[in-house]
């Protein structure tokens, strides 16, 4: 079962360089979160700070009650067990074999006997769809089992919280939507709660039950999935149709007069409010035979409500 992190008044910076200030935000147990922003914006840094490799330079972050930022490092490390974590590039071992890098953590941090160990690393390879690959060499293998076998070593701990910088990263559409279907059949499964960093759309719009965006060194929005998808924040908006008109430019944000020109240009079409039946994207469901949380029906009734009033205007 996944724990609650509540984030509040979060700062960050190197040097004179804000990072992002006065974040607050609440990632609901059991739930999966994506944080989206521009490139630049400390998405990654975000990831770091929530799991206490980077110390903020104001603000709290509490992880099943505890504030991390205020833990003497054999208490942090106690809480970081909590967490898993896959990185861009799935951060493997190049001379181990698959099998090897995800029994890494097992060897490192308990216990346990090898029988117990090859128990616990084929089940996980076998959450991820790698059965099969046990004696391979990250090398000798695609980007998307590369991600796949990083998740698999995430999961070996059964975290209670899982971080995913960036996982589809590198990847090509096929391979996305193969991930994001992973992503959903896990939380499914193991019930953890998901923060996903991305940069792509169509993940952000399929897989999460809330959506965040970081711009201009804040926290522009955060919330549930049919918020974000129909907001009328221009950058929101810019950002989730992927188009050139708005605030966000190509080094830095761009001055006012130039966005009120841009979005006028767009017409008045674009000005009219959101209606949830008419934006929303459908989201993705775990696969055949797995079990959906309960969570998700309500999600499916309310969205499906809101549907019916946007065709009806009831």
């Amino acid at each position: 079962m996944g724990v609650e992190i509540c984030v509040e008044g979060l700062t960050k910076s190197f040097g004179h360089q804000v990072i992002w200030q006065d974040v607050s935000l609440t990632l609901p147990a059991g739930e999966v979160s994506v944080m989206l922003g521009p490139s630049g914006t400390g998405k990654s840094v975000f990831l770091k700070t929530l799991v206490g490799l980077l110390k903020p330079d104001r603000g709290s972050v509490k992880v099943a009650g505890r504030d991390i930022t205020k833990l003497r490092e054999h208490e942090l490390y106690e809480v970081r067990k909590l967490f898993g974590v896959l990185f861009q590039d799935g951060a493997l071992f190049g001379s181990m074999s698959l099998y090897d890098n995800i029994a890494f953590p097992l060897r490192e941090h308990t216990r346990k006997s090898e029988s117990q160990i090859r128990r616990i690393v084929l089940d996980k390879m076998d959450m991820v769809g790698l059965i099969g690959s046990e004696g391979k060499l990250p090398g000798e293998i695609s980007g998307g089992m590369r991600k796949r076998a990083g998740l698999a070593r995430a999961l070996v701990l059964d975290p209670e919280i899982i971080l995913f910088d960036e996982p589809d990263s590198g990847l090509d559409p096929v391979r996305v939507a193969y991930l994001n279907q992973l992503i959903v059949d896990l939380n499914a499964q193991i019930n953890a709660t998901f923060l996903i960093v991305t940069h792509d759309i169509a993940s952000a719009r399929q897989v999460p039950d809330n959506i965040g965006l970081l711009f201009r060194r804040e926290l522009v929005m955060f919330g549930p999935r049919e918020e974000l998808l129909t907001s009328d924040e221009p950058v929101v908006r810019q950002f989730l149709n992927g188009r050139m008109q708005g605030p966000i430019g190509m080094a830095e944000e761009k001055d006012a007069a130039q966005v009120e020109q841009e979005l006028a240009r767009l017409g008045d079409a674009d000005r009219k409010p959101r209606h949830v039946g008419n934006d929303m994207t459908p989201r993705l469901m775990p696969g055949p035979g797995i079990a959906r949380p309960p969570r998700w029906e309500a999600i499916a009734r309310r969205e499906a409500e809101l549907h019916r009033k946007a065709v009806t205007g009831a």
